[in-house]
């Protein structure tokens, strides 16, 4: 599913379609799995919660997401010919409207097979479709299960959801689809939007998080599964119109944070393809590249999580299509070793590679898989291992997929981890003539970095492009401190520290403190120069919002390019009045800490130790009002 299967691009315009993948399997009979691929689902406290690169517990322990994805929920109907017929589903397999396997085996020898692998936890694929059908489940679906006889498809979610997690399973929603279909083509479900207004898509996800509020391990909201273009539009990070995946995934997340869940991690996917896959045409896999320029910044921090899907017949370039839509573009698997761990850090690994920028953030790789038939070619097999040893490099948080297989159809599908026949005998990727099975072994076995996990300074972009980009929840109970301007705050419990001289954006940190700001949460908005000090002029000839003193600057606004206003909160700690100017209307003028915020515009950046006291601009002629000059002041 997360694969980009493409079915069908009709070529008016030169459009081409990214091929379905099919995947063979051998029929080997269950067997016990390794001795030593043990139950990893205990010792761990709920809510999760992200330090740099690690996601961790309430302890502080880290979490690592060893996962697998248990499809059907969200669809396996091809979307042509009769749904009740088996041959149009996915690769034969029918899931009913619901996880695949119910019909074969109870739901506790399930959860327990999904241990048993070495899985903590699960992404579990719904549609929007699912969310609001309320045509029961037929028996056969539940065949093994019939104590969910009758139910909807979202009450069997609800009594999977439970099972998992009373074994201690996390869960992570994944809205896979708009539509209870197959993915993933030119299939109407592209974007959050493409079968529906974003409206239904955002209020869908509210829905849900609020419906597992009170089970503390349904611990993440995966907001939308391979965003990628239909016949006629790419998607894209940032332009601000409706087909902008940043924005729907930025807005959707602080809306499930702040309305109907804070514990939730917000997971959200890049770019899973742009542009039409023909030879000479501009195409892609921009996956998580554009993080790098322009980040999420939530309202609630540590809860940020990027994730990336990798399968060997994809490409950098290549759409996974054999046939129509196909390119010469080499694909995942065509790459030598070291080429394949230079795309996967550029593309993906780099988010969390690289510690102390505004990116910073676990990277999951929330999908990845493999034929696991004798009859897989070579190329492959390596390309597996070569990426499972990438995982283990890397210590990477990872989902296979999928998790559930029919072992008659084994011979046609054999991307499962575990498989069930119609009268519940199993088999798995232990059971014997799996050549992944030393791989697996190897990658849910390995321990990687365990233990607490202590707090690390966070580094934060406010990106008021199109729109306000309003971070503090407390600045958002208030009313509006500039009406008519784009406004832009940090998180509370962080300070602004930098700004660029265009294009509005601007750099938080919480480095050095927890929350400056006083318990009354008292601010002033500073528009004119009132509060600059006699004999103190910081920026001779230059208009100057400065704080009061014993504030610092935690936002400001703009109206176009040009400055408005800044917002200074009252501290509640004794400030330092040492203070510096820092210009950078001519050149970058800042340490190398929190990255680019904002690239090819100059940037100024008060140190790590220090908090901005004020802002300079000029309006004389040929400039346009654009910051020019922060006034930094040491801390103590």
């Amino acid at each position: 599913m997360g694969q980009w299967t493409v079915r069908s691009l009709v070529i008016p315009a030169i459009l081409a379609v990214l091929a379905p993948w099919s995947a063979p399997a051998p029929a080997n009979p269950g067997g016990p799995p390794a001795a030593h691929v043990a139950a990893a689902t205990a010792g761990w406290t709920p809510p999760l919660s992200t330090r740099g690169r690690y996601i961790v517990d309430a302890t502080g322990q880290r979490f690592k997401l060893r996962s697998g994805n248990w499809h059907g929920a969200s669809g396996t109907w091809n979307g042509s010919g009769d749904v009740n017929d088996d041959a149009n589903h996915h690769a034969g397999e029918n899931s009913g409207r619901i996880p695949l396997g119910l019909d074969r085996a109870p739901i506790d020898r399930i959860v327990a097979g999904f241990q048993q692998v070495g899985v903590n936890s699960v992404r579990l694929p719904f549609s929007n479709e699912m969310v609001h059908d309320q045509q029961p489940v037929t028996d056969a679906a539940v065949a093994a299960n019939p104590q969910w006889r009758g139910l909807t498809p979202l009450r069997v979610y609800d009594a999977v959801v439970a099972a998992l997690t009373d074994a201690g399973i996390a869960v992570i929603l994944n809205n896979h689809t708009n539509t209870t279909r197959w993915c993933c083509g030119v299939d109407g479900n592209e974007r959050w939007n493409a079968s529906q207004a974003t409206s239904v898509w955002e209020d869908d996800w509210l829905f849900m998080a609020r419906r597992y509020r009170d089970n503390g391990r349904v611990v993440g909201a995966d907001l939308y599964n391979e965003v990628r273009r239909n016949v006629w539009d790419d998607p894209n990070w940032g332009l601000g119109d409706d087909h902008d995946w940043f924005a729907a995934s930025q807005r959707t997340g602080d809306r499930i944070l702040q309305e109907a869940n804070p514990n939730l991690l917000i997971i959200v996917e890049g770019i899973n393809w742009t542009g039409i896959p023909v030879d000479g045409f501009p195409h892609g896999r921009p996956t998580l590249t554009p993080v790098r320029s322009l980040s999420h910044t939530l309202v609630v921090s540590g809860k940020l999580v990027y994730s990336a899907h990798f399968y060997d017949y994809t490409g950098p370039n290549h759409s996974g299509a054999t046939g129509v839509g196909e390119t010469s573009d080499p694909r995942y698997r065509d790459l030598s070793r070291d080429q394949l761990y230079d795309v996967l850090y550029q593309q993906a690994f780099y988010v969390a590679a690289e510690s102390g920028q505004h990116f910073t953030a676990p990277v999951w790789i929330s999908e990845f898989g493999a034929d696991g038939n004798p009859s897989a070619p070579q190329i492959s097999r390596d390309w597996f291992t070569n990426f499972v040893d990438y995982l283990v490099r890397t210590d990477a948080d990872f989902a296979y997929w999928p998790l559930v297989g029919w072992l008659e159809n084994r011979g046609n599908n054999g991307w499962g981890l575990l498989f069930w026949d119609r009268s519940g005998r199993r088999a798995d990727v232990f059971s014997g003539g799996d050549w992944r099975a030393d791989a697996w072994a190897r990658l849910v076995g390995f321990a990687g970095r365990t233990g607490p996990v202590d707090p690390v300074p966070r580094w934060q972009m406010l990106s008021p492009d199109h729109g306000d980009f309003v971070q503090s929840l407390r600045m958002r109970a208030r009313p509006d401190w500039d009406s008519g301007a784009r406004k832009a705050a940090c998180p509370d419990g962080q300070r602004l520290i930098g700004l660029a001289h265009t294009g509005n954006r601007g750099l938080c940190t919480d480095v050095t403190a927890a929350d400056l700001w006083a318990p009354s949460g008292a601010y002033t908005v500073v528009t004119d120069e009132r509060y600059v000090q006699p004999g103190n002029d910081w920026a001779s000839g230059y208009t100057k919002l400065q704080c009061p003193a014993g504030s610092f600057v935690v936002g400001y606004a703009v109206r176009g390019a040009a400055m408005s206003s800044a917002l200074c909160a009252a501290s509640g700690t004794a400030l330092g009045a040492a203070g510096r100017t820092v210009w950078f209307d001519r050149g970058d003028n800042r340490p190398a800490d929190g990255g680019d915020f904002a690239y090819g515009r100059y940037k100024g950046q008060c140190g790590s130790q220090e908090y901005v006291a004020g802002i300079a601009y000029t309006g004389r002629f040929g400039s346009s009002r654009t910051p020019d000059a922060l006034y930094c002041r040491s801390l103590r």
